[in-house]
């Protein structure tokens, strides 16, 4: 496991991280990239516990996703299932873990403070959190997709399931986009990444 973990996070976390893991009844796997979520935790049928995260995320993305699995693995150890999944409980579980690792040798400084503002009041994920996300992607590897916020109002773009779309304006806090084939309205939230079509 040792060895694993080094490929995907910051090698000052490492040590740190593998002590969180040292439970006989958790396992942690590594998958490849599932298009809804950066990773899950699960209690199995055989009473283990089971931690997954997507092997393609940066290592300071893998590094919090992580961590926001082993806070549900905690969470659930110390309160059961009958609370919220991010409720609480949760949120200062997370907290309390990540703590640890807000300092420069484990993230670059200039993360740090939107870390700390959003481990304030952590969310589901990181993903709705526009200025932290944005932080973060100039960390993965060079890609052709891109932000909504990033696309100009009027554009066609393209989700990875091939459903094409036509941005619109904003509204409050996300883009209202209308689906080309369905003329259905939808609602994305800033950071959603997508592929820019260069067809009006």
């Amino acid at each position: 496991m040792r060895e694993k973990l080094q490929d995907y996070i910051p090698v000052h976390a490492v040590s740190q991280v593998l002590s969180l893991l040292d439970h006989d009844n958790l396992v942690v796997k590594v998958k490849r990239e599932r298009k809804t979520r950066h990773g899950d935790y699960m209690k199995l049928p055989n009473g283990k516990h089971q931690i997954t995260v997507n092997s393609n995320l940066n290592q300071y993305r893998f590094l919090i996703t992580l961590i926001h699995e082993i806070a549900h693995f905690e969470t659930y150890k110390n309160y059961g299932v009958s609370i919220k999944p991010h409720g609480k409980e949760w949120k200062r579980t997370f907290q309390h873990i990540m703590l640890s690792f807000l300092n420069p040798e484990i993230f670059p400084e200039h993360l740090l403070p939107l870390l700390a503002r959003h481990f304030k009041n952590p969310r589901a994920s990181s993903d709705t959190d526009v200025e932290l996300a944005h932080a973060l992607k100039q960390f993965d590897a060079p890609s052709d997709k891109t932000y909504i916020f990033e696309i100009p109002e009027g554009r066609i773009f393209k989700l990875y399931n091939g459903r094409v779309f036509k941005k619109g304006g904003k509204r409050i806090k996300r883009f209202e986009c209308v689906e080309v084939k369905t003329g259905r309205l939808y609602l994305f939230n800033p950071n959603a990444e997508v592929e820019l079509l260069n067809i009006n």
